[in-house]
């Protein structure tokens, strides 16, 4: 997998990278088909934003973003939420109705 992270209007700094890339290899624990993240950090007045983009197998796309008064809890933020939606993602992959099949298919 490879993570991507680019800033806009902001500095990105190697702790502030290294710290992107260690929360999103978490996210990178539950599910292995990730191709490639793209983060991009932003500063706009007081507000922190980060944002981010996963491309997934199956030309799945999935997308984030998170403000706070604070880069870093931008990040935590925005980990979580893609955490979530890719734990969501596997969750539908999964068949969970294959051991009920089995059980009801007459044995020769």
């Amino acid at each position: 997998m490879q993570i991507q992270v680019s800033g806009r209007q902001v500095e990105v700094t190697p702790a502030l990278r290294e710290y992107a890339v260690t929360k999103l290899e978490r996210v990178a624990r539950h599910f292995e088909q990730l191709h490639d993240v793209s983060v991009i950090l932003s500063l706009e007045k007081l507000v922190h934003r980060a944002e981010a983009t996963i491309s997934a197998a199956r030309k799945k796309v999935l997308h984030a973003e998170f403000e706070a008064s604070d880069m870093y809890a931008a990040i935590d933020g925005l980990t979580d939420k893609l955490d979530t939606q890719v734990r969501k993602h596997k969750e539908k992959l999964t068949d969970h109705h294959r051991a009920d099949a089995q059980k009801a298919r007459p044995t020769a």
